[in-house]
């Protein structure tokens, strides 16, 4: 599917996601909507991303999660979910992201799926590993794959129902909202036909990645992609280099693809299979400088010089 997005067309999409929505939080008193701004709480760092350039200084977005999480297998407190319940606008991931609002009561007349209108193309994992990292515990990337963002149509699909869920809490804004969605749209489509080039220049090379969470992105820009289950601060133990091997053998990759930079020891040991490192980082939560758009065309840029 192509990327022209006539403003009308954007606009239209919003009104209907705003029309078949939840609807509208009661009205404050007037003391009230004189000094608070509608707060939006998000699941991840794109979503924050979009809110906060598509709402600008109308609202206030809230994203609870710690910087040094995953937010697809973080698992709130009790303080981090009274800010999800007591956002006037709750805006999710969808593709199964958010385990833990699972076992949360939320109040569904607040909560946006942003990634609905794609549902019936989303993607089933199965056979994933289970494993774990950080201090999230033991999980498994089985179920739907939720990393919806890095394929940019997808992502823009995403902002346009953010924008119809914001409109539903900043009414009379529609102008404002619709100037800066279209602003965002604009990079969105950017970077789309800019990583379309770079898949293109692949032209099916085989290529690894570290962790299953490449799917839509193999999927929009035809990347020949296998998966493994690394992570990039823990050495491969010798099961796991067989593995990576036996791949090799029928998937001739030279380069691997990382969420984040890899120990110089561990690019060492792969080289010894011939394979280099490259970092595209999803980034679920906030990048250490810059922001969606800097980090996105980062990663495309480490592509476009692993593949000249």
């Amino acid at each position: 599917m192509g990327m022209e997005i006539r403003p009308t067309l954007l606009i239209a999409v919003a009104a209907s996601l705003v029309s078949c929505g939840p609807a509208p939080t009661p009205a404050a008193s007037s003391d009230q909507t004189a000094t608070r701004k509608p707060v939006v709480a998000v699941a991840n760092y794109p979503l924050k991303f979009f809110a906060e350039r598509i709402g600008g200084d109308a609202i206030h977005v809230k994203f609870p999660a710690p910087a040094d999480e995953d937010p697809a297998f973080w698992q709130p407190d009790d303080k981090a979910i009274a800010v999800y319940q007591d956002a006037d606008l709750i805006v999710m991931n969808g593709a199964a992201y958010s385990k833990w609002a699972d076992k949360t009561t939320l109040p569904a007349s607040k909560v946006l799926d942003s990634s609905a209108a794609f549902k019936s193309a989303l993607i089933e994992e199965k056979n994933a590993v289970t494993h774990s990292h950080g201090t999230g515990g033991d999980h498994s990337h089985n179920g739907t794959a939720f990393t919806t963002w890095i394929d940019f149509d997808q992502a823009l699909t995403q902002a346009t129902s953010v924008r119809a869920g914001i409109g539903r809490v900043v009414p009379g804004a529609e102008a404002s909202l619709d100037e800066n969605l279209a602003k965002l749209a604009e990079e969105l489509r950017r970077l789309d036909d800019h990583m379309k080039a770079v898949g293109k220049r692949m032209n099916g090379q085989p290529v690894v990645a570290s962790h299953p969470v490449y799917q839509y992105w193999a999927r929009r820009y035809g990347i020949n992609l296998k998966f493994v289950v690394w992570e990039p601060e823990e050495m491969p133990t010798e099961k796991q280099m067989d593995e990576l091997k036996a791949i090799l053998s029928a998937h001739p990759a030279k380069w691997m693809v990382w969420e984040g930079t890899p120990t110089q020891a561990i690019v060492d040991r792969i080289k010894t299979l011939g394979l280099q490192s490259v970092v595209f980082d999803p980034c679920g939560n906030q990048p250490d400088g810059g922001d969606f758009y800097s980090a996105m065309q980062a990663n495309i840029a480490a592509m476009e010089e692993a593949f000249p």
